[in-house]
């Protein structure tokens, strides 16, 4: 395919309201993304967005979204709100 999306999110987050220290998420999508370099090729790799899920609030998107490897956010609880869904939404 020419577009994939993958979604990584600790077990011990999902509805817990805990967000994995940044600098071990981003760990967890470089080895995702060098796993798939070696199956499929870099151009794969690169091409491939990996987003992660795990309590992303307005508090923690920028600096999870600052990581090299981490290419988006999949945003659970925090959507069901306006207040915190906005600033996810717009952030830049």
């Amino acid at each position: 395919p020419d577009t994939a999306v993958i979604a990584y999110e600790p077990v011990w987050a999902i509805g817990t309201g805990l967000t994995c220290p940044p600098e071990k998420a981003q760990s967890v999508h470089q080895s995702i993304r060098g796993w798939l370099a070696g199956a499929y090729g870099d151009s794969v790799a690169q091409a491939t967005r990996i987003q992660y899920g795990g309590s992303v609030t307005p508090d923690t998107v920028k600096e999870l979204m600052s990581m090299e490897d981490i290419d988006g956010c999949l945003v659970g609880g925090a959507s069901l709100d306006a207040e915190k869904f906005g600033p996810i939404m717009n952030f830049l």
